[in-house]
């Protein structure tokens, strides 16, 4: 990180209120400043990059022209936020992004006054905005609300739900587009631009009304008015479906243009009513490897700055996104009724293989999770074999779809659901912490948890030859390492294994919980269970145990309310079964972010963590003996 002294502006903004003392002439200076801070920063802690470096500029320009954080500022997911965070009184707390006591990666209400609403999944923004201008609206006060969403944000039913209901109203609300997957030829732009400003502008504005007011008085002359704006308009602003939601539509112009992007913010802050910014920007912007493969430097790890070689790690086994990858493209060669989904999460839920392989049967619907299930459910319908690759976190958000139109038709349907459990430095937004609650009690579904990538392999197969709704979920990052057979075998439906024979205890496992229940199994002599299936529960199994046992522990990476333990108890409890239980799980409270291995010591779901909960146990039976 360079010192201090190569950042002589921005040692005099710690916040936006020394920031708007500055003369318009330096901000450019700043930008560049702010930009180089950023990359040097992200390269130490790693994070989101390509998308913080497109919005530098307007950034800036947002909190330079409104009066933030009496103004609320409302970022859209929150990948695009780091420069946000960087100039409002967080630059020094930067080293520790993402990690564990350190900053959070998305905007947070608990961190910072000029965080206005934490966020984390996409296309919440433009909502909440509205709710704020509405009380401001409500209070009769001058505040002002923002909501700045990407244009992968776009492609999500939120947002145009909002947009339906902001045009409808009157609250002073503004909505920035940041396009940043297309660009602007320089005779465009600069037209654009002109056109913003004049658009944009108060003169422009009072004679729009004034002649509204005057021309409805004459419908015909009115209606050919306002037909020939929407055509000229039309010509040469891609604004008219905005402009029909009832927003004032103004773009698109150069979002690293701060002179533009100025004056048209100080414009459009004095106007009231819905208005609707179209800003273009570049992913990656100023830092060449990043403008070059901006998908790369979307989330990276730590890189050298000066040359954006990544760090390599020592290599290891293959991730269970890779395992479902590869699985994927294996099961498309033997079944072509195969079709892969998924919310705008190619790389992320590893689809990137299928999608080259066989892309006319892989379909990325964008951000729109609901869509995504119900059209897995027509595909069903109609013969095909859709597989739905999502994260734990993101199926939330599909949840009426999945119990009304897949789980109630009883279609064949296999969710492959990333990221459950504990996922690290991403946080709680994206913690899959309660897959296995709000799965189980659904009917028709059946519910997988491999315990090592093999056996994720074999379960995504079993659940993709079941002929009704199944997932298989699988935490982030590798496994332990057990050798994957490339054959493709079925698990006998809801059947587990006993993998180890010992004391009077029996730990039952779920998942990638059996690593650390054999390492602590060993140390106290216990017996262990791979449980493998939530639902239908392998009761039998559980039946012996209890019954050759004195006290029975469940163990998930999974919130311990109605989880995994959850069904265990019940099922013991239908059995007449009084055997003691200890639930054993993630705490009722939102895990906070840090590094995957740190936060399950910290939920006592690593072996040294389950030992320390058991040890006391097993020292009142021994005294009870």
């Amino acid at each position: 990180m360079q010192s201090s002294e190569h950042y002589p502006l921005l040692d005099q903004v710690p916040t936006p209120v020394e920031l708007r003392n500055l003369p318009q002439n330096q901000l450019t200076a700043l930008v560049a400043e702010v930009r180089d801070f950023l990359i040097r920063s992200v390269s130490q802690t790693g994070g989101h990059l390509s998308s913080c470096l497109g919005t530098v500029e307007l950034t800036i320009a947002l909190h330079y022209v409104y009066n933030t954080p009496h103004d609320s500022l409302i970022w859209d997911v929150g990948h695009q936020s780091y420069a946000h965070k960087i100039i409002t009184g967080r630059r020094n707390q930067m080293p520790g992004l993402r990690r564990k006591g350190g900053l959070a990666g998305f905007p947070r209400r608990s961190e910072s006054p000029y965080d206005a609403f934490g966020v984390g999944h996409s296309s919440t923004s433009i909502s909440a905005a509205l709710g704020m201008a509405i009380a401001s609206q409500h209070r009769g006060d001058d505040k002002r609300a923002v909501a700045v969403i990407g244009d992968g944000a776009m492609t999500a039913g939120m947002a145009f739900e909002a947009l339906n209901h902001a045009g409808d109203l009157d609250a002073d609300l503004l909505v920035v587009l940041n396009d940043n997957d297309m660009s602007i030829s320089p005779n465009v732009g600069g037209l654009s631009n002109y056109l913003a400003k004049m658009l944009s502008s108060q003169l422009y504005s009072t004679m729009k009304e004034g002649s509204k007011k005057v021309l409805k008085k004459m419908p015909t002359v009115w209606e050919l008015a306002r037909r020939t704006e929407e055509h000229v308009k039309g010509m040469v602003i891609p604004g008219t479906l905005f402009e029909e939601l009832g927003f004032n539509y103004i773009g698109p112009i150069d979002g690293h243009d701060l002179d533009t992007l100025v004056t048209t913010l100080r414009n459009l802050r004095s106007l009231k009513g819905p208005q609707f910014l179209h800003v273009i920007t570049k992913k990656g912007k100023g830092y060449a490897p990043a403008e070059e493969n901006p998908c790369a430097y979307h989330g990276v790890g730590a890189f050298d700055p000066d040359t954006g070689q990544m760090a390599k790690g020592k290599p290891s086994s293959p991730t269970y996104t890779q395992v479902f990858g590869e699985w994927l493209c294996d099961m498309a060669r033997q079944d072509n009724r195969l079709v892969g989904i998924t919310p705008a999460m190619c790389e992320g839920s590893g689809l990137t293989a299928f999608a080259e392989q066989f892309p006319d049967r892989y379909f990325d619907v964008g951000i729109a999770e609901q869509h995504s299930v119900t059209l897995a459910a027509g595909m069903a319908c109609d013969g095909l074999k859709p597989v739905v690759a999502i994260y734990s976190t993101f199926l939330q958000r599909a949840y009426d779809q999945l119990i009304h139109d897949v789980a109630l038709q009883n279609l064949p349907v296999l969710f492959a659901i990333d990221r459950a459990g504990i996922v690290g430095p991403d946080g709680p937004t994206h913690a899959g912490s309660f897959d296995l609650t709000y799965l189980r009690c659904i009917p028709n579904l059946v519910i997988m948890a491999p315990a090592d990538e093999n056996e994720c392999r074999q379960m995504l197969y079993t659940g993709f030859m079941h002929p009704g709704p199944a997932a298989v979920r699988y935490p982030r990052g590798t496994g332990p390492g057990v050798i994957i057979n490339k054959e493709l075998n079925h698990i006998p439906i809801g059947k587990g294994e006993l993998c180890r024979q010992g004391g009077k205890l029996a730990i039952l496992a779920f998942g990638a919980m059996l690593q650390p229940a054999f390492t602590a199994a060993e140390q106290i002599n216990a017996t262990v269970a791979n449980m493998r299936f939530v639902k239908p529960l392998d009761e039998a199994l559980l039946h012996d145990l209890a019954l050759s046992h004195e006290l029975l522990v469940t163990l998930e990476d999974n919130a311990v309310m109605g989880g995994a333990g959850s069904a265990v108890n019940e099922a013991l409890a239908g059995m007449g079964l009084t055997v003691p239980v200890l639930n054993l799980g993630l705490p009722d409270r939102f895990v906070e972010h840090g590094s995957r291995e740190e936060l399950l010591a910290d939920c006592g779901l690593n072996a040294e963590g389950i030992l320390a909960t058991l040890r006391p146990h097993l020292q009142v039976k021994a005294k009870s003996c």
